[in-house]
Order: C-alpha cells, then structure tokens, then sequence
C-alpha cells in the first residue's frame, strides 16, 4: 500500500526557498575559484545550507523539515547551481537519499511490516539529519553497467544484526566529508538489491585514489572501499526488494544531477551578460556593439532557453508511474540539459574571446565544469540515447 502524501504546489514556499538560496548564493560564488583550484570539498558553503535549514530541504514539515516537493528540490537545486555548481551537485547527493526514503517511497507498495520498519528508519534518520547535521553521501556507480538495478559486486552478506559489506564505489562525491555512505549493493542470499546506510567512521570503509579531475573538482568524488564494514538493520534505508521498484517507479530521482547543470548554463549566460556589457576603455569598440558578438550572444540566450523550457516542464510533470511519454521527456530533459551546458559554455568563449580563457576569469572553470555532466549515471548522456533509441519503436524499450 502506497502513502499519500501531499505535494501539492506552493508557489509562495518555492518563492521562500529560493530567496535563500539568492541569500547565501553570492558566497557561495565568491568561494568557487578556491575549491576549483584546490580541488576540496566546500564546507563553509554546506554550513550555510545546513544554518538555512536546507539539510531537511525535503523532509517533510511533520518530521521538522522544509518540506520541500520534487520539484521545489529540481528549481532550488539549479537556483544553488547558478551561483557553484560543485555545492549544487553534491548537495544532490545529501538530497537524493531524502528523496528516496520519503517522498518516493510514500508513492510505492510496501506491506504493513516493511511500511512500519521503514518507518522507524526514516524517523531515525531524518532526526540525525536536522539535529546532528548528519550528511549524507550516495555513491552508487562500480563501473561495471551502465543500469540502474543490474552491475553491482558489493555485497551485502547478512550476520546477526544487519549486513556485512564488501566492494567498491567510484566517483563518490562527499567522500571524507559525509556522515554516512548511502549504497546499492546486492544482498548474497537472495540476489537483491539493497540500499544501506554505512557509517563513514565504521573501520571497514577506506578512501583511496587521488582526486584531481577535469571538472566539478569540489566534489571530492574519491573511491570506496568496504572490507567487512557493517551496516546494522536499523540502516536498511528501502525495504529489501523496494529499490528495484523505485528505480521502475520513480525513474525521475535518475534526473537530479541536471539541476546543477542548468544553474550552470544559467551561470554561463549571466557571465556573457555582464562580460559584453561591461564598458570598454576609450578608444575601444565596445563588445557589445561588434556583430559578431551580438549573434552569440542570441544564439546563447536561444540555447539557454530551450533547455530550460523542457526541464522545467518534465519537473512539474514528475510524478510515481509516469506514462512511456512522460519518461521520454524526462530522457530527453537529461540529455538536453547536460548537453546543452557544455555547449553553451564553447559558445561563450567564442563569443567572449581569448580574454575569457584566462583562469582569473570565471567562464574558464564553467567550461570545464560543464564537461563533466554527460559522462555521469545512472542518466548519462549514452544511456538516455540508448534508451530513446529503443522508444516505441522495441516491445522492451521502458
């Protein structure tokens, strides 16, 4: 029996969330250039959030939290993305586990007994969330498929009391700086997958590898290693045999990576702006007066716009069961906005000129930024044309 809970649209909530975030944003840009070029994770940006109470952004208000819908989280997560995108996409990743465990697992089928366990689950968790800070991290690629529900070989064991786990997770952003790692895993006896909270202080998790990647550098994206960590029963955080019906159910948590991308062209549109505005010193041809210019810049604005168009609609449409063309959208949202974003960010440059490749200027760090969206699952940009590719036209295409 699913739960029905209430997100209707609140207009005048969205409005209060988001004139937060344009509260706390500008530190969070002032910052940026310093994570980017340290490659570190940004905690004075995530004491901000969790002083704005956006630790508990979508927990809902009878738990103490913000109680913020799906689609209120998509507008405040590319709102947080216009300003860094690096705190934007790893608060996503805080966020998803919210997600998950609340407002998605209301909307599938549990009997009385998982209904009650995870009950006791959650409340536990949200809790830690808003009193402790607790912070959660979510890793759930092992490089192994490309599906959300298939390619896991961390195990999950069971031994009195809960699970033992073995395995790996790459690309786990937060790493050295969450509280718990939240992670799919398969579950040996009866071949299922789990998702499980481990403890970051539990002595059988391990960070390994350096961290010095292209782009999105304040990730801190490291690898996972469990030997033999536990995760007690109290940290089964989806009833065993729910998260294969999330992931078929409620394929939209797939798509919350693209906030941070289209705060990110936002951010993209907004430096060419001020960049070809700016007065030009006398006896120069001001930039916004060379054609040249003028035409990337309506290119620019054209791109930005259609990508915003077909994000915003898949989100106020997000819903439990969405029909096969609603989740068409929702690929085709993913593989439009991530797409854009890089694209957009080239154009700038272009359009801007050789000044804006210097590092001093911040288009530099947008460009790289944006490169990295494409490559990342479950919804990276091969899988949503995989999976567009087979649309109505194969008996098996979902």
């Amino acid at each position: 029996m699913a739960v029905q809970m209430d997100q209707r649209v609140d207009p005048e909530r969205r409005e209060r969330l988001l004139a937060i975030v344009d509260e706390i944003g500008p530190a969070f840009r002032e910052r940026a250039p310093r994570y980017d070029r340290e490659a570190s994770f940004p905690f004075e940006n995530f004491d901000d959030l969790r002083e704005a109470g956006f630790y508990g952004l979508c927990i809902p208000t009878r738990y103490g939290g913000l109680g913020a819908s799906f689609a209120d989280y998509m507008h405040v997560g590319a709102a947080i993305g216009a300003y860094c995108p690096m705190t934007a996409l790893t608060f996503n990743m805080h966020t998803q586990t919210v997600l998950w465990t609340g407002l998605a697992a209301d909307d599938l089928d549990m009997d009385d007994a998982a209904r009650a366990a995870h009950e006791a689950v959650r409340v536990e968790l949200y809790r830690r969330i808003i009193e402790e800070g607790a912070l959660q991290s979510q890793p759930l690629s092992e490089g192994i498929a490309q599906g959300a529900t298939r390619g896991f070989a961390t195990t999950a064991t069971r031994v009195d009391g809960g699970y033992r786990i073995n395995g790996r997770k790459i690309f786990a952003s937060l790493s050295g700086a969450a509280t718990d790692y939240n992670i799919t895993c398969v579950e040996t006896s009866e071949d299922e997958v789990l998702f499980l909270a481990v403890s970051a202080d539990d002595p059988g998790v391990e960070i390994v590898g350096d961290w010095d990647p292209l782009g999105m550098r304040g990730t801190v994206s490291r690898t996972l290693l469990f030997h033999d960590a536990f995760a007690p029963d109290s940290a089964v955080l989806l009833p065993p045999g729910i998260y294969n019906q999330l992931a078929e159910r409620w394929p939209y948590v797939y798509m919350t990576l693209t906030p941070a991308y289209m705060g990110l062209t936002r951010a993209v549109i907004d430096f060419v702006q001020d960049y070809l505005s700016s007065q030009a010193p006398p006896g120069i041809t001001s930039r916004r007066d060379v054609p040249q210019k003028q035409q990337g810049w309506a290119e620019l604005q054209i791109m930005y716009e259609r990508s915003r168009a077909l994000f915003d609609r898949v989100v106020e449409e997000a819903q439990v069961d969405p029909t096969p063309e609603m989740l068409r959208r929702a690929l085709a949202a993913t593989y439009t906005v991530m797409e854009t974003a890089p694209a957009v960010a080239s154009l700038a440059i272009r359009t801007c000129g050789g000044l804006s490749l210097l590092k001093e200027m911040r288009l530099e760090q947008h460009y790289r930024d944006a490169r990295c969206g494409s490559t990342m699952l479950p919804w990276s940009a091969e899988v949503c044309l995989d999976r567009l590719g087979r649309h109505a036209i194969f008996d098996d295409a979902g």
